[in-house]
């Protein structure tokens, strides 16, 4: 078989297909339920009775940061998209007109919070330290940041009031992201309540999604692409869930490519999960073996990115193909605020 390329995973969304709101209430969302090539429509408020008692779902618990940034050196303006910390306590960012900065340089953002150019990659990002440390620094970015929305959501005016709470999941503990895990904005305490009633569990793992999601991928060999790396936490009340779980025949459900990256970079060939805390930047293809996600709650992908990968590594390339050609044709809405799918494995 041929190795797979770029062009493999491409696909035609007519463009109001893309939702820019998300479903109210959250959790009426339509549901595509695909099972090798057979599909069922379903709604996300039908999920606990698509699961079974002894089921783990392992939803991430980050917070989206306002990390978007308009910062001035003399008269020049400076666009910053905050991406994550470094472990110095810098921050890799992306930045626009870059080319009027070199290391040493500072920006300035309001009159109390500025920050110093560390030094410049040749990808076009930067590291950048700020004045402001810790609950100063949130603070002072919930002041002058805004959401750095997907730009796939049409936002002429800014980002809206209502951004701000639809972009959050309900879930949203730890502060870092730049971008919402988005398979989580579709629950509810009213989904939650009947999935626990169904004898289904829940725990929480931590990675703080990056700017570098929303970066294309434009190598057409897959070799070539060096994927993103994003930091994440399982905690050892997290592990020990999902061993339990795995070890007493339920199945572990990890609700977005986010968890589940994370969790599958802190288990072991066997499937035993330990404790991580650290960078992951794996990448996962069609040929992948997973070891411990049984299932996969997420959202439609976009074409050519590194997510639609995934789900045909999970569910198979041309059960995904089909499922997605289907639900363009059924008015499926996509990409972050749109609806979602649950998927068997191949």
């Amino acid at each position: 078989m041929a190795a797979l390329t770029l062009s493999d995973f491409g696909y035609d969304l007519p463009p109001e297909r893309i939702a820019t709101e998300p479903a109210r209430p959250r959790d009426s969302a339509k549901l595509l339920h695909i099972s090798g090539q057979a599909l069922s429509d379903r709604q996300v408020s039908d999920l606990p009775n698509l699961l079974r008692p002894g089921d783990l779902l392992v939803v991430n618990n980050t917070r989206v940061i306002p990390a978007q940034l308009t910062a001035t050196k003399g008269a020049a303006h400076i666009g910053i998209t905050l991406d994550k910390p470094n472990g110095d306590g810098s921050w890799r960012a992306l930045i626009r007109n870059l080319k009027r900065l070199k290391p040493g340089d500072s920006v300035t953002i309001t009159e109390d919070f500025s920050a110093e150019i560390i030094a410049i990659q040749p990808d076009g990002s930067a590291s950048l330290r700020f004045n402001l440390e810790g609950a100063a620094f949130l603070a002072a970015l919930r002041r002058s940041g805004a959401l750095a929305l997907p730009p796939y959501i049409a936002r002429p005016e800014g980002v809206t009031s209502s951004d701000a709470t639809d972009y959050q999941t309900m879930f949203a503990e730890q502060d870092g992201a730049v971008a919402a895990p988005t398979a989580g904005l579709h629950f509810t305490p009213r989904l939650i309540q009947a999935l626990r009633q169904n004898g289904i569990g829940i725990t929480q793992v931590t990675l703080h999604v990056g700017a570098g999601t929303f970066l294309p991928v434009r190598s057409e060999n897959l070799s070539h692409h060096i994927m993103h790396s994003e930091r994440g936490f399982v905690s050892g009340h997290a592990a020990e869930a999902i061993n339990r779980t795995r070890a007493g025949g339920g199945r572990i459900i990890p609700i977005g490519t986010t968890a589940l990256r994370l969790i599958e970079s802190a288990a072991e060939p066997n499937g035993q999960v330990s404790p991580f805390e650290g960078e992951t930047d794996i990448f996962i293809l069609p040929g992948y073996r997973f070891r411990v996600s049984d299932l996969l709650f997420t959202n439609f992908h976009l074409p050519h990115s590194t997510l639609l990968m995934l789900v045909s590594a999970f569910a198979g390339l041309e059960n995904i193909r089909a499922a997605y050609q289907y639900a363009i044709g059924a008015d499926y809405r996509f990409y972050s605020y749109g609806d979602a799918c649950l998927l068997e494995p191949k």
